[in-house]
């Protein structure tokens, strides 16, 4: 029997031990069942990626959520910071690291070309690289933030996909860098000419490739991640900055994308419809993704008059509503993200004033602390502890709950703007900003 609607958390891409092999390229298989009644909150092995256990395959970690549960780590750091394990230069961007069981990839830009790079986890070095032109169009895209990638690649099998600032998509093998097929998101699709650049990172859906791109009747596509060609397209939703993510509800699984003007939940099948709920700025800049949890409850936020709000998705038969739960302004989330602990949001709200590192409770709106001492910040949950990285490259270790915040360390490791959410191997991690690559190991 379904959970009478309660929707549980399914927030990684369907890729599990029963892969289906076709010429050597691993493809997802998700069935909709029961929900497991005994731990809601926990998403089922199937609905993530299945990497070896020293990986980070794709935007938000193994299961798209920003949290590794199964770590503990030491609040104790040397006084000088986790030691740093190998340092080198990398070009302008705010893409990810993502890895296999044997490589680190990311991008870059470099003069007028984009740059797809697989690096030594042990060292840094260059493995391979595919560059491609990349010219901007300095009238749509303005100075100001630079023109790096900001998509994080996503590890699949024995394939790498990676997009770039001007919505250029490679599906590259990521053993050598070979291009396998190509396409051109906002021109093929006539996708929405975002001022600071594509953003979307592509998410798996059994055998194809989503991507958000805001193009009139093919709003959010479905490549086939064999061969690149178009499985669907649905919908004209003008694109914003944020990345698809999967959830559960009512025994479906369902496809959020946080669109310019609203946040949408589609059948990743075929890009049906299921239900939508109005949300955006002055700008209409929606980037932090979207965070799902127990009690059917999908927090979002943004810059500006923007705020936060909580949607609270309800299940009636095969039918599926969402409701404002709560709105406001005083949270503002700008291209960080924010993480759930129980029945709290923790996050740094701020976007052209002071930021505030933030506890609010998820039902209801009520804040139970404001912190003063951080800048914009991304977050990471590690077992029970967070990892934050503000923008001006300090890596903090604390504890968050909803009595208080406790810094345990603190370390500058980076240049502002260090805008890109660390990735996590192990008690390795991988750091970057706009000009340096990093790996430091934890205590």
């Amino acid at each position: 029997m379904y959970d009478r609607g309660v929707i549980r958390a399914a927030i990684a891409p369907a890729l599990n031990s029963r892969l289906a092999l076709a010429g050597g390229f691993a493809c997802a298989v998700l069935a909709c069942r029961p929900v497991n009644e005994a731990s809601p909150e926990t998403p089922p092995a199937s609905q993530t990626i299945d990497t070896p256990h020293f990986a980070w395959p794709q935007w938000g970690g193994p299961r798209r959520d920003f949290h590794l549960p199964d770590i503990v780590l030491s609040p104790d750091w040397p006084p000088d910071g986790p030691p740093i394990v190998w340092t080198r230069p990398l070009g302008d961007g705010y893409s990810a690291i993502v890895s296999d069981d044997e490589r680190l990839f990311t991008m870059y830009r470099e003069a007028e070309e984009e740059v797809v790079v697989a690096l030594s986890r042990e060292n840094g070095a260059t493995l391979w690289m595919h560059r491609y032109a990349a010219p901007i169009d300095f009238g749509d895209h303005p100075q100001g933030y630079g023109w790096g990638p900001r998509s994080t690649p996503l590890v699949l099998g024995d394939r790498l996909y990676a997009a770039g600032f001007n919505g250029v998509m490679h599906c590259l093998d990521r053993r050598d860098g070979r291009v396998i097929w190509r396409r051109d998101l906002i021109r093929d699709y006539a996708g929405t000419v975002n001022r600071w650049g594509y953003a979307c990172s592509p998410l798996a859906w059994n055998d194809t490739i989503i991507m958000l791109v805001g193009g009139k009747g093919r709003s959010v596509v479905a490549l086939d991640a064999r061969d690149g060609r178009l499985r669907w397209g649905r919908h004209d939703f003008a694109n914003s900055y944020a990345s698809g993510k999967l959830i559960e509800a009512g025994g479906r699984v369902h496809l959020v994308c946080f669109m310019a003007r609203e946040v949408v939940g589609l059948d990743p099948d075929n890009g049906a419809r299921l239900w939508s709920h109005a949300h955006e700025n002055q700008w209409l800049n929606n980037i932090s993704d979207p965070v799902w949890g127990e009690g059917s409850l999908l927090f979002l936020s943004s810059e500006g008059d923007g705020g936060a709000r909580v949607i609270e998705l309800r299940a009636s038969g095969p039918q599926i509503t969402a409701g404002e739960l709560w709105a406001t302004r005083k949270v503002r989330i700008s291209h960080r993200n924010a993480i759930r602990i129980g029945d709290f949001i923790y996050c740094t709200s701020g976007d052209f004033g002071p930021a505030f590192f933030t506890a609010v409770n998820v039902r209801d709106g009520t804040f139970a602390w404001r912190h003063r001492g951080y800048k914009e910040s991304c977050l990471l949950a590690l077992g029970d502890k967070l990892l934050v990285l503000d923008e001006d490259g300090w890596l903090s270790l604390a504890t968050a709950t909803p009595e208080s915040l406790t810094i345990h360390a603190r370390a500058r490791l980076l240049e502002r703007e260090a805008w890109t959410v660390p990735t996590v191997i192990g008690r390795r991690v991988y750091l970057r900003d706009r000009k340096t690559a990093r790996a430091i190991e934890l205590p």
